[in-house]
C-alpha cells in the first residue's frame, strides 16, 4: 500500500502538477481515505463473516465494524465540500 502512495505521488510531481491546488489536495485525501478504509474493511469483513459463520447473534457486532471504516471517507468528502 506505502508503494502505490509513493508512485501515486510521483506521478503527480511528475506531469508537472502540484499539491498546492486545493481541488487536487481534497481528491488526494479523498482517494487515500478510501484506499485506507478498504484496506481495513480487507481484515473486518472476512473476521465478521467468520464470526457471524459460528454465532448468528454477531450480525449487529459485525455489521457495525464492517461499516466504521467507511466513515473515514465519508469525512473526507465533507473536506472536499469545505474546499
Amino acid at each position: 500500500m506505502l508503494e502505490a502512495t509513493n508512485a501515486l505521488g510521483n506521478a503527480v510531481l511528475s506531469t508537472g502538477g502540484t499539491l498546492t491546488d486545493p481541488s487536487a489536495a481534497a481528491a488526494l485525501a479523498v482517494g487515500l481515505a478510501a484506499l485506507g478504509a478498504g484496506y481495513a474493511e480487507r481484515g473486518i469483513g472476512s473476521a465478521a463473516v467468520g464470526a457471524m459463520a459460528e454465532d448468528d447473534d454477531l450480525f449487529v457486532n459485525g455489521l457495525i465494524l464492517t461499516v466504521l471504516p467507511e466513515t473515514i471517507v465519508i469525512l473526507a468528502l465533507v473536506v472536499v465540500f469545505i474546499v
